[in-house]
């Protein structure tokens, strides 16, 4: 199952069943733009054979960055690299997508110390984080229309879909969520007006896009925070989302204070009973999809072994199979994982003993493996994880100042 095709309602073709999601590549330049690291990357990922890739995080307004290396989307004047971006990426006939994003609250204090977001909810993670601004409706309108100018910018640079970052705790998935969205007005309260901003920017970027044109959408399962958006409430969107006729839906789960992945990739994890289960973060919750919406679906997280791929495919449950790191620790093996000739794939785990910088370290470790694959170079796996637990914050503290004094 997992090399075959896949027709989408908008009509495009996916060669097969296998998805790299997005990892944040960090590797722009001083003007925002996109490299020749990014091209080395996706070049590389598309002779994996894999049908389809996800970029990293492409934000959608300079101030509000998910990392200093982000690419942001809202200048016509590179498109000339996003085009060569775009045609390494699809090199082996592979769909290359663009995750467009806004960070909202989890806009670090490199970026501002004053970020936007549906309400003066702080995020408080190692004092990273300024108090944000609540939006008033001109921002939100503004937020819109930077949403649908980075989709128009991805069509027109040849990347062949876009995905809607409504998950992990960013900006869409903040209005989503009850701890981080008390609004009074139509942007907040019920679920139907915490969808609201999601919704919009779906049937705009549908209006410039096209109807031929994926659009897919991330979105978390849960935010696994009390008080937080639930199972229930996530249903409910999926609902609502049925109705927008989009492409794919792909779920995920978590925000920085909740890091769903590294909670559900411990090794002693309570919720590992069975290697299904450990494969799988959010196949249950793909269930309960299934039941209430005919949208083409893909989970990401966990998946490692060839049969398990092959048999949630198989049994309809999803109709993509999303992942992430193994595309770092195992990416000269994905073409003979997809080929039947590699029947598992290794989960990397990395630990410093010491609780507090375990999530750091893990992320620390991913990101310098990406740098080095934009520079050539290839998987490095004897790294000291104390010292990537400190990476991030230097090397964000590093890119930002160079592009402040660009």
């Amino acid at each position: 199952m997992i090399s075959t095709t896949l027709t989408l309602p908008c009509g495009a073709k996916l060669n097969n069943r296998l998805v790299k999601s997005a990892m944040t590549e960090r590797i722009s330049n001083n003007r925002f733009e996109p490299t020749k690291g990014h091209e080395q990357l996706y070049k590389d990922w598309s002779e994996t054979g894999a049908g389809l890739l996800i970029t990293g995080n492409v934000v959608i307004d300079r101030k509000h960055l998910e990392s200093a290396g982000n690419v942001c989307f809202d200048d016509e004047k590179m498109l000339s690299k996003l085009k060569s971006w775009a045609k390494a990426g699809k090199k082996q006939g592979n769909h290359i997508w663009v995750q467009i994003s806004h960070s909202g609250r989890q806009t670090n204090r490199f970026g501002t110390n004053k970020p936007l977001a549906p309400s003066e909810v702080q995020l408080k993670k190692l004092g990273l984080f300024g108090k944000p601004r609540a939006m008033t409706e001109e921002d939100i309108l503004d937020v819109i229309q930077r949403f649908v100018k980075a989709a128009k910018l991805a069509k027109e640079a040849g990347f062949t879909g876009v995905q809607i970052h409504s998950a992990h705790g960013y900006l869409l998935s903040q209005f989503l969520s009850p701890n981080t969205n008390v609004r009074p007005d139509r942007w907040g309260g019920s679920i139907e007006n915490r969808s609201r901003l999601l919704l919009t920017i779906i049937r705009e970027v549908r209006k410039v896009v096209g109807t031929d044109f994926p659009i897919s959408v991330k979105l978390n399962s849960a935010d696994f925070q009390r008080g937080g958006f639930t199972e229930e409430e996530s249903l409910e969107v999926v609902k609502m989302l049925d109705q927008e006729k989009i492409d794919l839906l792909e779920i995920s789960g978590g925000t920085y204070e909740k890091l769903a992945f590294f909670i559900l990739n411990e090794e002693d994890s309570e919720l590992k009973e069975s290697t299904k289960q450990r494969e799988a973060y959010f196949i249950d919750f793909a269930k309960k999809i299934r039941a209430v919406s005919k949208l083409p679906l893909m989970i990401t997280g966990g998946f490692r072994s060839y049969d398990f791929c092959n048999e949630v495919l198989a049994n309809g449950e999803v109709d993509l199979i999303g992942m992430a790191r193994p595309f770092i620790t195992n990416r000269e093996d994905i073409s003979k994982f997809l080929n039947g000739e590699l029947s598992h794939l290794k989960n990397l785990v990395l630990r410093t003993g010491l609780k507090q910088f375990e999530d750091a370290a893990e992320g620390g470790f991913y990101a310098r493996q990406i740098i080095r694959f934009s520079k050539g170079k290839g998987l490095k796996t004897n790294m000291s994880p104390l010292w990537c637990s400190l990476f991030l914050i230097l090397y964000e503290f590093r890119k930002a100042m160079a592009k402040k004094l660009a």
